[in-house]
């Protein structure tokens, strides 16, 4: 289920509280009702006690009309059900991973996520948008596994980004804080699947936790900054097509190892007016069709660019999920979450032209010279 995160949602108009009793009486009166039915008719219908034929095929008839008046009415009542529970995750899926805005301090947004579970509103995939004094700053990521049991971690992740972005003067205390938090969830996780020893089993699913995360900053002259974590790199559209925004080795997903002591962020040049950014997880270049091919997630980028010079956020959205459900068969085995950001601002800069390119402020330590991450 594709859920499209731009704009705000209609709120469900409140059913009359007088109909609840209602239901729940014909809920319980029906059932009873064919059940009295089918009693009467077997003790008190001289029909109901012969053996002919013809007699047992009347019978027969009538409790299969009962049978089939108590499935009906148990899946109308499983159906109610389902609704209302759907209901209830819309909700909790809106108050998690709530509806962005859809222009932003000079920025045209548009976001969507389509779950790979099947009737299911929630997934593994985080992203927020927040207008700070330090600038726009946004975060995608990824958290390991998809579906209902991931949302414990995204909820961690996402509440401690939402405060750290205006809290922190630069992104590395925003993702230093976004780490701190992403532990302390796992730990109160460890201690809650082992209560006796307070300590997490190594074959657990716990101590295998991670989530990838990239951060971005764009400044008010669009100027980017991001930090990576074993994320994939956004892509820039412009009229020259779509390019990956950098192409630096990003850190380790966040869990396994602690962050070090001086983390690389990367200058990526700056976002001109006109131009957007497309930002995604890995379920959007995993993705594969029946023969085992991944989608070409550049190549449709940049035949949408090519029909289009200047991309429309909602156009772009909607010409990727197209390509991408098309291409799995309609059945994409992992979360996918895009989200694209237009700049829609004026240039201020004296040289439009001129976009520096992409560099890494410092070398970070090799990944496998990292240590393992202890407690979890």
């Amino acid at each position: 289920m594709i859920r499209i995160k731009a704009g705000v949602p209609r709120r469900p108009r409140p059913r009359p509280r007088a109909r609840r009793p209602l239901r729940r009486a014909l809920a319980l009166g029906l059932p009873t009702m064919w059940g009295a039915i089918a009693i009467t008719y077997k003790l008190t219908c001289p029909l109901a006690q012969q053996t002919g034929l013809g007699a047992r095929i009347v019978t027969s008839a009538v409790f299969f009309a009962v049978g089939t008046g108590l499935i009906v009415q148990v899946r109308r009542s499983l159906l109610r059900e389902l609704r209302q529970i759907r209901q209830i995750a819309g909700a909790a899926q809106n108050a998690l991973l709530r509806p962005l805005p859809p222009r932003l301090d000079g920025l045209n947004i548009a976001a969507a996520q389509l779950s790979a579970e099947r009737g299911a509103v929630v997934g593994g995939d985080l992203y927020e948008v927040i207008a700070t004094e330090h600038g726009v700053r946004v975060v995608m990521g990824d958290v390991r596994g998809h579906g209902i049991a991931a949302i414990g971690t995204v909820a961690a992740v996402l509440g401690s980004f939402r405060e750290a972005a205006h809290d922190e003067p630069d992104l590395e205390g925003v993702l230093r804080r976004l780490d701190r938090a992403l532990a302390r969830h796992l730990r109160e996780r460890a201690r809650a699947e082992h209560p006796a020893s307070g300590a997490p089993d190594p074959d657990s699913p716990v101590a295998e936790e991670f989530v990838t995360v990239l951060l971005l900053e764009i400044g008010a002259d669009g100027e980017l900054r991001a930090l990576n974590c074993g994320h994939p790199w956004p892509y820039r559209l412009s009229g020259t097509g779509a390019e990956p925004l950098a192409r630096a080795d990003p850190l380790p997903p966040l869990g396994p190892f602690p962050l070090p002591a001086v983390l690389p962020f990367v200058c990526c040049g700056q976002l001109l007016p006109g131009e957007a950014l497309f930002l995604h997880t890995d379920g959007a270049e995993d993705a594969r069709d029946a023969r085992g091919r991944f989608f070409p997630l550049a190549d449709v980028l940049a035949e949408v660019v090519g029909q289009q010079p200047l991309p429309v956020p909602q156009s772009v959205l909607g010409s990727v999920f197209t390509a991408l459900l098309h291409h799995t068969g309609g059945t994409p085995t992992d979360d996918v979450a895009i989200l694209v950001v237009r700049n829609d601002r004026k240039s201020k800069c004296t040289n439009p032209g001129a976009r520096g390119p992409a560099r890494q402020a410092t070398t970070p330590p090799h990944p496998t010279n990292y240590p393992q991450r202890n407690g979890v």
